[in-house]
């Protein structure tokens, strides 16, 4: 063992980081092309297609709004998705494809589950295969996993050509159509990985069907109800769109949605892959490729030490366990035993650094510390990779908040890719990063002090607090993973998260799309010796101490009532 953790899970995680970063250059070229309007190979068999969608949608690509119009467009759309799929699973029992005759969802669990897809959260407060019929899966469901995931993309898009557009002497505030992005990124983009990453995993055992449940005879003669479903297309997009719902209850760690170690490799693969390559996407939009690696090589030297000692607090395990000669290295609580401790925990950091959310181990299980670090990757912002789009243009929040903070530092210009960044910015910045912090403690406070919120807690203590914060990050911070052990599908923690959920969507896409609109109407001003190098190891450095400061500063007192005060009394015993 090296650092506490064994030689074997060193070479699966820089495995995993070295065909991460190989996959995401080449696509993040690919991507800066689909969002610039270029053509690129796909062209000759999708450039009909789209052009299609375009004159039935009545899109004209060419017409752009400002970043008012951009937003009205993304609202509209989300309220239009959110209306529609409520109304889906308030009636999915007189739909078809119900064979297994599931019953309408409650008004509460109806919200909840909408607003959960339409905000690429996907909190699930219930059980997949008791609950949805395959018309909701799919309909309803996955058709959310791609446009939510399309939608965070446009909006990023949107915050690029803000930055990267050169003004004349012509007013101009535009920066893009909304439209025109929702369709090129679906089928530019998600409908092609999806369809790839489907035929993989459903290569891997990965169940596609629409037979109903099948029954067994088990050993003591009882019959035995095998939930069956349309399940690798929509694993495919839960994971690459990071949405994260599972078909089944026990999501990935259920052997008919990842059922290998390869399908549990591409599925690590498919959360993380189009939020980094975006970052590569953004050096190329922007015109300056170091840009896009600087963000890329921050992101990273958060995430590989917070995973590091994932795994290692995991493999230490609990020292009154070790005192009786237990070997911790195999610390399987809460994991399935198909991909062990390494693999859970390289997931569990991935799906909460992505605002993923997806499990193939129960974090609720993972020691106090170990618990703590997925909690703290979502804390951060889901800006370390981050969810699709909206990684990104969260981190490029923490961006121009650092420009600022270290231009005042130095007597530097406070300048971002030739945008000058004012109080307008940061004033929006600030909004952006902030408000979503503010919901988190606000929430668990609310949780904790009424009696509705008490009741669902099950497990009292550090322990109770820590699944009630858990939650809360996870819905303000549209990441979807749960700690467990906390009674959710009531009407209060439906409605509670699900406000948690739509404040945490748009008072951070709001602010950003405001800040596009800004610096798109402002003029590029040439490099000079007053300007800060943004690509630089120092910046990087920078940058990292910002965001882990707001995160750590904002939740260490929350962080000591749960995790932290958990972790002492085990070491008391």
């Amino acid at each position: 063992m090296m650092f506490g953790i064994t030689v074997n899970s060193w070479l699966q995680l820089g495995l995993y980081m070295c065909a991460l970063t190989a996959l995401a250059v080449p696509l993040g070229a690919f991507m800066a092309r689909v969002l610039s309007g270029e053509r690129h190979f796909l062209s000759p068999v999708l450039g009909p297609i789209e052009r299609l969608m375009f004159a039935l949608c009545g899109v004209r690509p060419d017409e752009e709004s400002n970043w008012k119009g951009y937003a009205l467009g993304v609202i509209s759309f989300s309220l239009a998705g959110f209306l529609l799929l409520f109304v889906l699973l308030m009636t999915q029992a007189w739909g078809p494809l119900n064979p297994q005759g599931m019953a309408n969802l409650t008004p509460d669990l109806a919200f909840n589950t909408a607003v959960s897809f339409v905000t690429n959260t996907n909190w699930q407060s219930y059980a997949g295969e008791t609950t949805m019929s395959y018309f909701s899966q799919m309909v309803g469901l996955t058709v959310q996993n791609f446009v939510s995931a399309a939608v965070g993309i446009a909006v990023l898009a949107a915050l690029i050509r803000g930055l990267s557009r050169q003004r004349d002497n012509m007013a101009t505030d535009k920066v893009g159509n909304f439209w025109a992005d929702m369709i090129r990124v679906n089928l530019n983009i998600l409908l092609p990985l999806a369809l790839i990453v489907t035929v993989a995993l459903a290569s891997q055992g990965v169940i596609q069907t629409f037979d109903a449940y099948a029954t067994a005879k088990t050993l003591e003669g009882t019959d035995q109800v095998i939930a069956l479903g349309p399940v690798a297309s929509q694993e495919a997009i839960k994971m690459l769109g990071t949405n994260g719902g599972g078909f089944f209850n026990t999501n990935s760690a259920h052997p008919f949605e990842n059922p290998t170690p390869l399908s549990n490799f591409i599925e690590m693969l498919s959360i993380l892959i189009i939020p980094a390559a975006l970052c590569f996407t953004f050096g190329r939009m922007v015109g300056d490729r170091k840009q896009g690696v600087a963000i890329f090589a921050a992101m990273t030297l958060v995430f590989v030490p917070f995973t590091v000692a994932a795994i290692g607090f995991e493999q230490s395990g609990n020292p009154h366990l070790v005192a009786t000669g237990a070997d911790t290295a195999a610390n399987m609580e809460g994991k399935e035993t198909r991909f062990g401790i390494t693999n859970s925990a390289i997931w569990a950091a991935a799906t909460t650094a992505a605002s993923n959310g997806s499990v193939n181990a129960m974090h609720d299980s993972f020691t106090p510390l170990g618990g703590m670090v997925p909690m703290l990757l979502m804390k951060f912002g889901e800006v370390i990779y981050g969810g699709a789009g909206s990684g990104l243009y969260g981190m490029l929040v923490f961006v121009v908040l650092t420009v600022f903070i270290a231009g005042l530092m130095v007597g530097r210009t406070p300048e971002y890719l030739g945008k000058k960044i004012g109080a307008y910015e940061i004033k929006m910045a600030s909004i952006a990063v902030l408000l979503p912090c503010a919901f988190v403690l606000i929430a668990t406070a609310v949780a904790l002090l009424t009696p509705w919120g008490q009741a669902g807690i099950y497990n009292p203590g550090a322990q109770g607090f820590s699944e009630v914060l858990y939650a809360v990050t996870s819905a303000c911070n549209n990441n979807g993973s749960a700690f467990a052990g906390l009674s959710a599908n009531t009407p209060f923690y439906n409605t509670l998260l699900g406000v948690c959920m739509l404040f945490g969507r748009f008072f951070v896409l709001l602010p950003v799309l405001a800040i596009a609109g800004s610096l798109a109407a402002k003029k590029t001003v040439p490099v000079s010796a007053g300007t800060l190098p943004t690509h630089t190891p120092l910046f990087i450095g920078i940058l990292i101490g910002v965001i882990v400061l707001v995160g750590v500063l904002t939740y260490a007192p929350a962080l000591a009532l749960g995790p932290v005060v958990e972790h002492i009394l085990m070491i008391k015993g």
